[in-house]
């Protein structure tokens, strides 16, 4: 399977082949519970990362909430 070329939190990644939001989110070990991701400049809802493929070149920002006071 070709590698894919992605831009994740303004770093060069290389991640195998294509695929979707919510295998990307589970291969980085992040807590999804509460994340937001941004693809290439569009906030995607969770419910659509199943469906949302990555792409070679895609600029992808996760973002981690923490809560605080």
């Amino acid at each position: 399977m070709p590698e894919t070329s992605i831009i994740l939190n303004g770093e060069r990644r290389d991640i195998a082949g294509e695929v979707d939001l919510e295998t990307l989110v589970n291969d980085l070990d992040l807590p999804s519970k509460r994340l937001a991701v941004e693809l290439n400049g569009a906030v995607v809802r969770r419910t659509d990362w199943p469906q949302t493929k990555v792409s070679d070149g895609d600029r992808i920002e996760v973002v981690h909430f923490v809560g605080g006071g």
